[in-house]
């Protein structure tokens, strides 16, 4: 009997032990899953998205040896890799984490000898106890058997990727030339993608130097940010390779790290002692269309010396045409990528926009050779004053480039007017967050749009005009040359700005900290209503749609400190005005039987509304002689009444009115405004019975426009002189073929019949190609439609096939349409990347808006699982295809497409979506305001014809 008790009282020990470890274990995962939340310093280690503080690198020494091949075993393109990171502990840990994503270490996973970790210096390293890949959080995990003390320790790894066309981290590129299939091996590791090339400390401010050699095969060519220093043709494993190794970096982040193995050929050219190359397609190369790249790079560059007042830090600028490349282009230092369309222009083909477009765009990268390379912010939550700043500086370079152009003014409708639109959504988001909001790396892609780009352009303009240039430049300089190769906060540049103030005695209203926090810590912006009877200024935070609710806190009450250039009648104030709190009185704008005019040539980031008598002053003399208010001003009021209307401050019908003034206008900056904010009204009312009458008004409006063309031409016969007046001949064919202005549908089909009829022959001029195919497509049909195809593909030049693939959306036959969205879905007929702006493209036709809907309801899984984030543009598809929403209907798809897919998730889409859902509610209550206000408004102005 005894034994038996003893038994039991031994079971009942064991199962309450058991219950208790079982209970443990349950809590600490549990407390494991919780700590999945970056923000819970309970987390293990490796479960938090950023790395800790106790290791600093040092340098990388990197072979990697891409296969431009498929293994015939698994059918993939991989690459092979070794790695030795020199690093400094700092604190002492048993842990090291290093960032990794999709590679395998099989050989080190199976024998840890492999990854070897050895000290300098008379110390051992601590052996390698276990290792471990965390997927969610991208580390390769090494826990030691002891712990690192200070000082430096070398690890070494050995790994293998695949080489995919995923256009992310090392991936691969194809392009067919002389009927064969060539392959490219090529980079873009900004903003999270160096971890999927090699095993690295990726963070931004963990700058380190790359000692970079890359094995390639024989007759290719290797690129990295350094130069050539020793190329040697040898033999590894019996097979014959070539292995470049180049000079090493200067100290940098990992995210401008470039690497790229092809066949191209180059163009070189010395500005001092910097040599510039262009690379492209040897087919590319050979008919000249690296040489207006090489042309500019030069100038721009020299420009930039000049204007931060610091040496390049290079020895050479080399610059790359990529047939598949995500971004327009990438500031890889040293080594820029650029997508083709971005930095080749064919004279006999590319269009003048074409050649604007790559002079900027040349221009915004290598500004940030300085800005963003040479001092780099230390987190990706203020992203904006790298991007701002270089797209700032892009039209001072091009302008040095291309004086005749004036480009400056562009800006106003290119990053101005375009941000203002959506920085006044409830959904917007402040230029800087929180550093630890910005953690996931989805999060971190989320921070490259249209308010970091434009906004942060726009507010840097105008810090620069109330500072003026010079003071602005020098404190820059200041900033730069204290941080050069280090890492900084955006209060750094604000502080080096001050010093700069105060040296040069300007007065200011208050610090420069005290004023740009207000502009970089708040969302959205101010709108300034000035009472020209009694003076009286006052400013509130614009909202679209006055009945939103804002959920974001600000610290500041969404107050700002606006600077105020103004006129009064023809004569512009000399000095600047501020508006310090929420309402002031500014004798000086009482007007009488003058007009007030504010945001003289737009330098402030705001708008501005009025009493309705400076309204109808400020109409009359637009009619009356509308070359006295400046052309910038004048797209300023037209984007601003449509803005203030649709925010239910002034009537619709003010808004259209300020639009009957164009049949005397002939420059661009207004017209291309007034057609940016009519396209609202197309897209809510073009499927309504507003469309004829707004059809019928806008004919009359832009007949005047395209005859002026037609008549300075020669009968388009010759090209005009200015840059801006080429640009609004496009819009003058384009409007009057759309609108059914007389003559214009005939030209148009004629012009395209003819290149029909010789396809070798393209008589079409490039700066009218984009509107001449649209027109023809849509007036055409299947036969059109399928030579506009034929040519997409022998298209010599990336921006040409661009042009084609846009007008392709334009038809007016839905089977077409369908067609060609189902094209998207293969990369052998539509390139990853381009994708997303063909589908916006449909959407962006009446009769393809809801085939792309459809079609992207029904393929998103497929789209968002299969291509990923690196090829395909989601949050611009989500704001495409949702443009035109405007019914309850609409509104219900999409939120049942939001549940729907609320578990996969949006990725980089998911403000998107938001920012649809609530212009869409804006959208419903406009249309049932509005509709019957502008019907009857677009009626009465064409009877009075």
């Amino acid at each position: 009997m005894g034994t038996s008790c003893r038994v039991s009282s031994l079971c009942v020990l064991f199962t309450i032990i058991a219950l208790i470890s079982l209970a443990i274990i349950v809590t600490l995962w549990t407390l494991a899953l919780m700590g999945r939340d970056d923000g819970n310093h309970d987390a293990l280690p490796w479960d938090r998205y950023r790395l800790p503080t106790s290791l600093v690198p040092h340098f990388y020494n990197v072979t990697l040896w891409p296969r431009l091949i498929q293994d015939p075993d698994t059918g993939l393109y991989i690459f092979t890799g070794k790695s030795t990171v020199e690093f400094e502990c700092v604190t002492e840990t048993d842990l090291i984490l290093i960032h990794s994503n999709k590679l395998n270490y099989s050989r080190v996973l199976n024998y840890t000898h492999q990854a070897r970790l050895t000290a300098l210096g008379d110390r051992c390293a601590p052996s390698i106890k276990s290792l471990w890949l965390q997927t969610e959080t991208q580390y390769l995990v090494i826990q030691l058997s002891g712990k690192l003390s200070q000082g430096k320790y070398q690890l070494y790894t050995e790994f293998t990727g695949e080489l995919a066309d995923d256009l992310a981290g090392f991936y691969r590129s194809e392009y067919e030339e002389a009927g064969v299939r060539r392959v490219i091996a090529t980079s873009q590791m900004h903003p999270t993608h160096a971890r999927k090339a090699f095993p690295c400390f990726d963070e931004p401010a963990l700058k380190a130097i790359f000692y970079i050699t890359v094995i390639h095969p024989p007759g290719t060519v290797a690129l990295s940010n350094g130069r050539e220093t020793d190329i040697v043709h040898t033999t590894i494993s019996g097979v014959a390779v070539t292995q470049t190794t180049f000079e090493p970096t200067k100290k940098m982040s990992t995210y401008l790290l470039a690497i790229v193995v092809s066949e191209y050929k180059h163009l070189s050219a010395t500005q001092g002692d910097t040599q510039i190359r262009i690379w492209a397609r040897k087919a590319a190369i050979e008919r000249g269309q690296g040489d207006y790249a090489l042309s500019v790079t030069g100038p721009i560059l020299d420009f930039l010396q000049m204007y931060y007042n610091i040496s390049y830090p290079l020895s050479k600028s080399d610059q790359i045409a990529l047939p598949d490349f995500y971004f327009g282009a990438m500031e890889n230092w040293g080594l820029v990528t650029y997508r083709e369309s971005n930095l080749l222009y064919d004279p006999a083909t590319s269009s003048i926009k074409n050649k604007e477009t790559t002079a900027t765009i040349i221009a915004h990268e290598l500004a940030h050779m300085w800005f963003g390379n040479l001092v780099t912010l230390r987190w990706w939550n203020e992203v904006w004053l790298n991007e701002g700043f270089a797209s700032y500086v892009s039209y001072l370079g091009t302008d040095h480039a291309e004086p005749a152009w004036n480009v400056k003014d562009l800006m106003i409708l290119d990053d101005i007017q375009r941000v203002l639109a959506v920085d006044a959504l409830a959904s917007s988001h402040p230029l800087s967050s929180e550093e630890q909001s910005v953690i996931l790396p989805h999060r971190i892609s989320e921070q490259f749009d249209v308010i970091s780009y434009s906004k942060g352009a726009a507010v840097l303009r105008m810090l620069s005009d109330f500072l003026s240039e010079p003071v602005f430049v020098q404190g820059l300089t200041g900033y730069l040359s204290h941080f050069a190769y280090s890492n900084t906060v955006g209060n750094d540049l604000w502080h080096h700005l001050q010093m700069a103030v105060e040296a040069n005695n300007v007065s200011l209203c208050r610090p420069v900290t005290d004023i740009m926090e207000r502009w970089v810590l708040q969302m959205g912006f101010p709108l300034l209503t000035i009472d020209t009877t009694t003076g009286t200024v006052t400013q509130k935070h614009f909202l679209l749609d006055p009945d939103s609710n804002v959920t974001l806190e600000s610290p500041y009450d969404y107050e700002w400190l606006v600077p105020v250039r103004w006129m009064k009648s023809d004569e512009v104030q000399r000095d600047v005005w501020w508006l310090q709190e929420r309402q002031a009185v500014n004798l000086d704008m009482r007007s009488g039987a003058s007009w007030i005019l504010a945001n003289v040539n737009v330098s402030g980031y705001y708008r501005v509304n009025y009493d309705l008598g400076n309204w109808e002053r400020l109409l009359s003399q637009l009619h009356s002689e509308h070359q006295v208010i400046p052309v910038s001003n004048r797209a300023q009021l037209l984007d601003d009444a449509y803005h203030l209307a649709r925010a239910r401050l002034v009537s619709t019908t003010l808004a259209l009115r300020t639009t009957s003034y164009l049949l005397m206008e002939t420059e661009y900056l207004p017209w291309q405004s007034a057609l940016d904010n009519l396209n609202y009204y197309y897209l809510m009312l073009d499927r309504t019975e507003v469309f004829q009458p707004m059809q019928d008004y806008v004919r009359k409006l832009v007949t005047p426009l395209f005859q002026h063309f037609k008549n300075i031409t020669s009968d388009w016969r010759q090209v005009p002189d200015k840059l801006t007046d080429q640009y609004n001949q496009v819009n003058a064919i384009r409007m009057a073929c759309s609108t059914g202005v007389s003559g214009c549908q005939e030209l148009t089909t004629a012009w395209f019949r003819q290149w029909m009829a010789s396809p070798q022959s393209n008589l079409i001029h490039p700066n009218l190609r984009s509107a001449v195919y649209c027109s023809a497509v849509a007036a055409g049909d299947e036969a059109e439609w399928d030579f506009g195809w034929s040519q997409v593909s022998a298209a010599s030049v990336a921006s040409e096939a661009g042009k084609l693939m846009t007008a392709l959306a334009c038809s007016n036959n839905t089977q077409l349409l369908k067609r060609y969205l189902s094209y998207t879905l293969n990369p052998a007929m539509i390139r990853k990347q381009d994708a997303t702006s063909v589908i916006t493209a449909v959407a962006s036709n009446r009769v393809g808006q809801s085939l792309a809907w459809d079609f992207v309801r029904e393929q998103w899984e497929y789209m968002f699982t299969q291509y990923g984030v690196g090829s395909f543009s989601f949050a611009s598809m989500i704001s495409g295809v949702t443009a035109r929403f405007s019914t309850h209907a609409e509104l219900q798809q999409l939120v049942e497409f939001e549940r729907q897919h609320s578990a996969l998730g949006f990725g980089s889409a998911t403000l998107a979506v938001q920012q649809a859902l609530e212009r869409t509610r804006a959208n419903i209550d406009w249309l049932q305001c509005n509709k019957q206000e502008v019907l009857d408004w677009f009626l009465s102005q064409n009877t009075d014809r």
